[in-house]
């Protein structure tokens, strides 16, 4: 496994992944004092549940949120349940804006996850829904406690981490999400919560 060093990690033009994908990490988009702002209006202002998923037939309700918002009321699907995207909050536009002057990339919902503390986390999975424009653009915006993120080729099991600061900015592309999972691993000595915005493309 390759965890990548800060200065090698935060050049936006480098592909961190060696094959199949893309994904560049940008590092640090706000602020200290704007990314503690946000985060105190995402924790305030969106409309938080406990995911669902139904697993073998048996509906699990999971300790971490989640939101959904978008342009319209899209549908999403994942984990065997449906969810309809609320209207943009003001907040979202403003980082919706930021994130794609950033990246060159447009989106129109964004899936929204509250992580309470690093016992909370996200086992291996890909985005790979068909609701989902095919090898389009995920952008994953980080606020509150720093977590490592982690990659697994499906293949060849070659895996890498990074780790996400408050108020950064990674983008998956391309293949990514064919070839690769990710995960959040759970962190027991993480007592601080992780808000974590990833703005995407749903296809009409």
């Amino acid at each position: 496994m390759k965890l990548f060093e800060d200065g090698e990690m935060t050049d936006k033009t480098r592909n961190l992944l060696p094959y199949d994908g893309t994904v560049h990490y940008y590092g640090k988009l706000l602020g200290q004092k704007k990314a503690d702002f946000y985060l105190k209006r995402l924790l305030e202002n969106i409309e938080w549940k406990n995911d669902e998923a139904v697993i073998f037939g048996k509906h699990i309700l999971t300790k971490r949120k989640v939101a959904w918002y978008g342009a319209k009321e899209f549908e999403y699907t994942y984990s065997n349940t449906t969810k309809y995207a609320l209207p943009w909050t003001e907040e979202l536009v403003q980082l919706k804006a930021l994130v794609e002057k950033e990246t060159g990339e447009t989106f129109n919902s964004c899936l929204l996850n509250l992580y309470h503390n690093g016992n909370e986390g996200m086992a291996w999975h890909s985005d790979g829904e068909t609701d989902l424009k095919k090898d389009g653009a995920i952008a994953s915006l980080s606020f509150g406690a720093e977590r490592k993120f982690a990659f697994k080729h499906k293949s060849t099991g070659e895996k890498m981490e990074l780790l996400l600061e408050h108020g950064s900015l990674l983008l998956m592309k391309d293949t990514t999400q064919t070839y690769w999972m990710h995960r959040l691993p759970p962190r027991k000595r993480i007592t601080e919560s992780r808000v974590n915005l990833t703005f995407r493309t749903i296809v009409e």
